[in-house]
């Protein structure tokens, strides 16, 4: 079924659930690029495995919940596409 063939709630209801998606992802990019690096001065008084928190989400942490986001939010799309029907094969 294609988005043509939704009717007018269900068209919103999916626009209503895609955008939510969206703007959760934005937000936890937004926390993870300038919060905590915002933060890094005060994070490197927490030390785990012997590297100031506030390093280690500068070098890897931050990289890291990018690419977590990124499979997350293509998951959580794919899971709003199928529950509506206008998922590829």
């Amino acid at each position: 079924m294609f988005m043509a063939q939704l009717t007018k709630e269900q068209q919103d209801a999916y626009w209503q659930k895609t955008s939510r998606l969206m703007w959760t992802i934005m937000i936890l990019w937004f926390f993870f690029s300038f919060v905590v690096h915002f933060f890094a001065v005060q994070l490197n008084n927490i030390v785990i495995f012997g590297f100031p928190l506030g390093f280690y989400m500068a070098a890897q942490g931050s990289l890291i919940s990018y690419v977590v986001l990124c499979f997350w939010n293509a998951s959580a799309q794919n899971r709003i596409d199928e529950e509506f029907g206008v998922a590829e094969d």
